[in-house]
């Protein structure tokens, strides 16, 4: 039997904390790269973005990418690594050729962009630590897959229905049953934390409008 898991991993609790749940984000995907092209570039990190002595702060500020969240636990081997590959990806753009079609439609990566770089670094690596994302086709395509996701984007060639399934069934989180409850609980914390502050929210606006 799976052991209980008391309390959720304080990356995986910061992701949550930060996203909206994913049954949502499948409802807002946009065409992007194919997962093959994704994965073919992951695979060619350069050395120097996975050097532990480079600074995950030079690198983003390298590649033009201002307010990761998981520079907040960039002290952490596995997000560092995480969050250095999903850089890779969007600085690959300019130092290797676009993605087709590219991964931000005017070029500058928006906050919400950049939920893909986050979920490599909060979401999969305190899973799946990133080094196995280089050297197994398996994990490569699951970290490909959910960057493209968190990215906002739809794997070319496949509709919202079988890239769920594909990312479904590769989910190393979901496979784990007791880190995915603590996960699933977690996120139903976050959602009435979050529910509860808007409601608050009307509320003071209300009283203020009347007032």
């Amino acid at each position: 039997m799976d052991d209980v898991v008391d309390e959720i991993d304080p990356r995986l609790a910061a992701w949550i904390d930060a996203t909206p749940a994913e049954d949502l984000q499948w409802g807002v995907l946009h065409a992007g790269p194919a997962v093959d092209a994704v994965a073919a570039r992951l695979a060619s990190v350069p050395r120097a973005f996975l050097d532990e002595g480079v600074s995950l702060v030079a690198l983003a500020s390298d590649a033009g990418l201002a307010g990761l969240l998981a520079v907040r636990f960039a002290a952490d081997e596995r997000v560092r690594r995480g969050a250095a590959i999903g850089i890779w990806l969007h600085a690959s753009e300019e130092l290797v050729e676009p993605f087709s079609p590219p991964l931000t439609r005017d070029g500058t990566p928006s906050p919400v962009d950049l939920r893909g770089v986050d979920a490599l670094a909060l979401r999969l690596a305190p899973v799946v630590d990133p080094l196995d994302w280089l050297s197994d086709d398996e994990r490569r395509a699951e970290a490909s897959r959910l960057f493209l996701l968190w990215s906002g984007l739809l794997p070319a060639g496949e509709d919202a229905q079988t890239a769920r399934a594909q990312w479904d069934e590769r989910d190393s989180l979901r496979r784990n049953a007791a880190l995915a409850e603590a996960f699933a609980e977690q996120r139903h914390r976050a959602e009435v934390a979050r529910a509860l502050a808007a409601a608050r929210a009307r509320e003071a606006a209300a009283r203020y409008s009347s007032e």
